[in-house]
């Protein structure tokens, strides 16, 4: 018998040419539903600043809106690009959402932009910087959890509120060592962002958060991976689908930003560096029909010695989506 693989989803609202941008927030929501309904455990929110690609750019906010759709499924920042904010206004925010949907409440935090130099300037000209991160996260989970700051702290005796019986589950996010170290060090929760790099680092990071844990947040060791993967009810037709998420990856590495394209439009021969990049891709793909999908995720779980994968899926079609993750909840028996 398979053992129990537990699956999440992680939505960017993703920009589809010929599609109005306000729509992607509404599938999002509409998707978040849909996951419930399904059976996933989390429904995560990523955030990003200016990026043509993405506009999932206030987590915060659909949260809220995710939440009071919803009354079972985890709702999550995946994440928090923490720099830009002050750490007490953030924990107002997700003491808040916790308000709402009561013990349902991830908060994942990182310390990457999610956007660039210029933007990231805009949304604070006050940026911290990468040194002041851990001293951000303590300050977070002080204010999270209601456990206050200490004598001395310019921060002791305030209080982020609304208070309650229970509190947002605080989450290292990242994509290399320096987040797996972090985690371990507060004895966190740590998701390894396995979509930015297709897997690259992916192994050596959870090696090191597990090897240098010690009790914190958590008395064990607890982490997720966060990947991208796509099934369709054939596998011919998952990778013609496939090719919208390949020439945004594609263009990306060449510096061109732009929405989603539909894969009748994305489809072209690729040459030199660009072929390359596209074969490596493909190689390391988690795509397929439902059952192949379903092998993949099993393997690369059983791999990273992981209990959860949190699934990432673009596709032009929204429809095409929520059928992948129709789909892999079918194969995995969730609901």
């Amino acid at each position: 018998m398979m053992p129990t693989l537990r699956l999440s989803v992680l939505d960017q609202s993703v920009a589809r040419a010929g599609r109005p941008q306000d729509e992607s927030i509404r599938h999002t929501l509409a998707l978040a539903e849909r996951c419930e309904a399904l059976g996933y455990h989390r429904f995560w929110l990523s955030e990003h600043h200016s990026l043509p690609t993405i506009v999932g750019s206030a987590p915060e906010v659909l949260m809220a809106a995710v939440a009071a759709r919803t009354s079972r499924i985890r709702i999550g920042s995946a994440g928090v690009m923490l720099p830009h904010y002050s750490p007490f206004k953030v924990a107002e925010q997700f003491r808040v959402l916790d308000a709402l949907a009561p013990g349902r409440i991830d908060l994942g935090v990182g310390r990457a932009p999610g956007s660039d130099q210029r933007t990231a300037r805009l949304l604070n000209p006050h940026l911290r910087s990468a040194e002041d991160f851990p001293q951000q996260v303590l300050e977070l989970h002080a204010w999270v959890s209601g456990q206050g700051l200490p004598e001395g702290h310019a921060g002791h005796g305030i209080q982020a509120l609304p208070m309650g019986a229970t509190a947002p589950q605080l989450w290292m996010l990242g994509s290399s060592g320096y987040g797996a170290q972090l985690a371990a060090y507060h004895g966190m929760p740590y998701a390894f962002a396995h979509f930015i790099s297709e897997g690259e680092g992916c192994s050596q990071a959870l090696d090191l958060y597990r090897a240098t844990f010690r009790p914190g947040l958590l008395p064990e060791p607890c982490a997720t991976v966060c990947v991208w993967a796509l099934a369709a009810d054939t596998e011919e037709e998952a990778w013609r689908l496939f090719a919208s998420r390949e020439r945004a990856r594609i263009d990306r590495n060449a510096g061109r930003f732009g929405p989603l394209l539909p894969p009748e439009e994305a489809l072209r021969p690729y040459g030199g560096s660009e072929r390359f990049h596209s074969e490596e891709l493909r190689r390391k793909a988690l795509v397929g029909s439902a059952a192949q999908v379903r092998d993949k995720l099993t393997a690369l779980a059983a791999e990273l010695d992981v209990g959860e994968l949190v699934i990432i899926t673009w596709t032009w079609d929204p429809a095409a989506q929520r059928r992948s993750y129709e789909l892999l909840a079918r194969e995995f028996g969730l609901g």
